[in-house]
């Protein structure tokens, strides 16, 4: 099949055309791995000339943008490096609105370092080219709201983004997964086709149009997404899927999921614009051990309902809330919260038990929880593999009131990293994803790729 390649303006018509009406009816890794030890971050003088693919697109660059922007880049790793060294529980460095310090950090030091140097030299660019609705946009509310969120911001916001491509570090490819669903996908049929069309085309125009993917072969380029297809629709494009950062909630090592070049975005359920009221009641007055409700979606979910559905009253196990009974209240009232995978590895409850301050048990097999390189899920959550789901109460009762205590308090410490503001405040999630992503780029060195 020869590919055809569009201009972005008339993208989304080649796609209708093709395939008709695209409306349907209706492992951890800390940050100390992250930025790679004795790697030498002296700058080259020559960068070398490439010619890529058949229509022979020639790039050439010799020390210009590039090499300060790399230059500048090993400045900041050299500068994170020497922060890690210090294992004091609370960052050295100064800061007006927030100091991270505690064990929920693997190392506040470094984190701190890495942000200051993150908010100082991080620029993205983002390709103008594709329309709207399957670029440039995304959902705002409900089940993927990160992922249109997160669009949103880069598309409307000033944080981060530049208009100049040469002087950016990385490349945004803002399409959306979801919208590729809604609007290329006929429910029922299993044909992505359209998905497939969508993404190759896309990456074959910038690829032509712009210099930047052929020098790295999109290494320092992203998507993200929070639609569970979201590795799938990568996978069409060998390339986006082995060598670029990948921002997935579906973040699961058994698919694909690379910790040391994509990161994990958390998965956030909001109905409206406001932020959710936090906290809950005290710890004296969580009387439930543990809660859960939920539909019976994957096997980890039918494993947890046979084993505990309706058969222990300190572990309350739904496959729907009672009537009358408040979900929201039953986790601001337990002391653990179930967060079982579903048909993927993410769940929007983690990020509810966090705003409830209920202390989140993952419960999956080859999940990468959000921002794992900076935080230390150990100290604020319970992982339990999927083959322990029949041991859940005896792994919670042995936690002492006093380590629970300390679980508990540090989700309140938490918690500003997963807040949805509009517009974002410092440390929030989009500035942490944007952190992620930061980290990702830090591990890359351009020379490196052209000399390859």
């Amino acid at each position: 099949m020869i590919l055809v390649i569009v201009e972005a303006t008339t993208l989304f018509l080649h796609l209708q055309k093709k395939y008709g009406s695209l409306n349907h009816h209706k492992l951890q890794f800390p940050l100390s791995q992250i930025i790679k030890e004795g790697v030498d971050d002296e700058v080259q003088e020559t960068i070398t000339q490439q010619v890529e693919g058949p229509n022979k697109t020639l790039f050439i660059s010799s020390s210009s943008h590039l090499e300060k922007l790399e230059a500048s880049l090993g400045r900041a790793r050299s500068s994170i490096r020497e922060a890690a060294k210090v294992r004091n529980k609370t960052s050295t460095h100064q800061d007006p609105d927030y100091v991270p310090r505690g064990p929920i950090y693997r190392n506040p030091n470094a984190f701190h370092r890495s942000y200051l140097e993150m908010e100082k030299l991080f620029k993205i660019y983002v390709y103008e080219e594709g329309q709207v609705p399957i670029f440039h946009d995304g959902p705002c509310f409900h089940m993927y709201l990160t992922e249109g969120r997160f669009i949103h911001e880069m598309e409307n916001g000033k944080l981060y983004r530049t208009t100049d491509p040469n002087q950016a570090l990385v490349y945004f490819l803002p399409f959306s997964v979801v919208r590729m669903v809604q609007f290329l996908y006929l429910p029922d049929t299993y044909d992505r086709n359209g998905l497939k069309l969508a993404v190759i085309d896309y990456i074959n125009l910038i690829a032509h149009k712009h210099p930047f993917w052929n020098r790295s072969l999109g290494a320092d380029h992203f998507m993200l997404s929070c639609h569970d297809w979201g590795p799938f629709t990568t996978a069409f494009v060998p390339h986006l899927f082995h060598k670029s950062i990948r921002v997935l909630c579906n973040a699961n090592t058994s698919e694909g999921f690379n910790p040391s070049k994509d990161a994990s975005l958390p998965e956030i359920k909001l109905l409206t614009p406001e932020i959710p009221r936090l906290g809950g009641q005290p710890p004296s007055k969580r009387s439930t051990l543990a809660f859960f409700a939920g539909g019976l979606h994957g096997h980890i979910r039918y494993l947890l309902l046979n084993e505990w559905k309706g058969k222990d009253q300190d572990v309350l196990v739904y496959e729907k809330v009672p009537h009358g009974v408040s979900y929201e209240e039953m986790m601001k009232s337990s002391k653990f919260c179930l967060c079982p995978s579903g048909y993927e590895v993410a769940s929007p409850r983690v990020v509810e038990a966090i705003y409830a301050e209920c202390v989140p048990v993952l419960i999956s097999d080859g999940y990468i929880p959000p921002f794992s390189d900076v935080l230390d899920w150990k100290s604020f959550s319970v992982q339990v593999p999927v083959k322990n789901i029949s041991d859940m109460k005896n792994i919670l009762m042995s936690i002492s009131n006093r380590q629970y205590l300390r679980m508990q308090r540090r989700l309140k410490q938490v918690q500003r990293h997963f807040l949805m503001n509009g517009p974002p405040k410092r440390y929030d999630v989009f500035h942490m994803i944007v952190h992620s992503i930061w980290l990702r780029r830090l591990n890359i060195r351009i020379q490196d790729l052209l000399s390859t």
